[in-house]
């Protein structure tokens, strides 16, 4: 008892520690960020007022994000802005960023945890396979697959995909957007088109819905499969091969709980660390894959800012898809720390 109270107090003491790490590199992130667009860019008030802009609007600018102060002043402001949700105004729609962010990203959150879920389950599911029936028929089918994955652009992915299954079996009636533009939409609750339609219970828009999300899911979850099954295969070689399992199995426990009971608990430790890793490929990969499926997210949004030098859209995606992938590298440390004892929490 006293053993456990006192694990608990070093896990409580661990994750202040773990948040004030991921606070500082939030900073440092900011930082950086503050320094590209005052330093690289001459004019920032011009830049983001837009080409067409008169020099009244320019002055307007300046004066509202504090341009004409000196640079500890304007990163001050900068901070404080930021804390207030406010990540400038967009020089082409005129509209917040914030506000502009708030419409796409519920779109991205979805296919991306779709195909972050697809990792975890199918990645470990192969990587176990693979383990399990080493250098058999098992072990090298996963091992194709893998390295298919990892050697598969998205971009070239997300086109098979739809070459195969939209245009030579049909499998799915439209291979871009969220949903079929003859089926009702539900109402606009989360963003998240699938969980609104579950909560209103439009289950002919669920079914449209999930029909659209499986295969930009897929394409944009291939890369990450494949390095997530060839970690967690390590990784259960490692387990299988350790004294505890040997002890395990000696006392006549059974192979499956061998295998998934105690061999894989202990050998998650490692793919949990990397979740924040993938999360920022599965991030990167969206603005691909949205692109090409007309997914309506904030990758798309992304690309059509950059492509349009809507630099203040850019850097708000830039500063909230960090913060997304520092999050999740945080709660990946705390996740670990609390499945495997033997880590020594500092």
């Amino acid at each position: 008892m006293l053993g456990h109270l006192t694990r608990t107090a070093d896990l409580g003491k661990y994750g202040v520690k773990r948040l004030l790490l991921s606070s500082a590199v939030i900073f440092g992130l900011l930082l950086i960020i503050f320094t590209i667009s005052r330093v690289l860019i001459p004019d920032p008030a011009r830049a983001w007022a837009g080409k067409g802009a008169s020099q009244v609007s320019v002055d307007a600018i300046r004066v509202q994000f504090h341009l004409n102060d000196p640079l500890y002043l304007q990163f001050f402001y900068y901070l404080s802005d930021l804390f207030h949700g406010n990540l400038g105004i967009d020089p082409i729609t005129g509209l917040p960023v914030t506000y502009e962010i708030g419409v796409f990203f519920p779109a991205t959150f979805e296919l991306t945890m779709t195909a972050f879920i697809m990792t975890l389950l199918v990645g470990a599911v192969l990587g176990v396979s693979a383990a399990v029936h080493r250098n058999k028929l098992g072990d090298h089918a996963a091992r194709v697959i893998s390295l298919s994955g990892v050697a598969t652009p998205p971009f070239l992915g997300a086109m098979v995909l739809q070459l195969v299954f939209f245009y030579y079996l049909g499998l799915v009636a439209d291979s871009g957007g969220e949903i079929s533009a003859l089926i009702h939409q539900p109402a606009h609750i989360t963003g998240m088109l699938v969980v609104d339609c579950l909560i209103t219970g439009n289950w002919p828009a669920l079914m449209s819905a999930l029909q659209h999300l499986i295969l930009p899911s897929v394409a944009l979850a291939f890369l990450t499969i494949g390095a997530m099954s060839r970690l967690v295969r390590a990784s259960m070689l490692e387990a299988l091969s350790s004294d505890y399992i040997r002890t395990v199995r000696a006392k006549g426990v059974a192979r499956t709980l061998v295998i998934y009971k105690h061999a894989l608990k202990n050998a998650l430790a490692q793919p949990l660390t990397a979740m924040g890793v993938y999360l920022a490929f599965l991030l990167g990969g969206s603005v691909v894959v949205e692109n090409i499926f007309s997914w309506p997210g904030i990758g798309r949004f992304t690309a059509q800012a950059a492509l349009s030098f809507n630099l203040p859209a850019v850097m708000g995606v830039t500063i909230v898809d960090a913060l997304v992938v520092i999050i999740a590298n945080l709660l990946a440390d705390i996740c670990v720390a609390i499945l495997d004892p033997r880590i020594v929490l500092k």
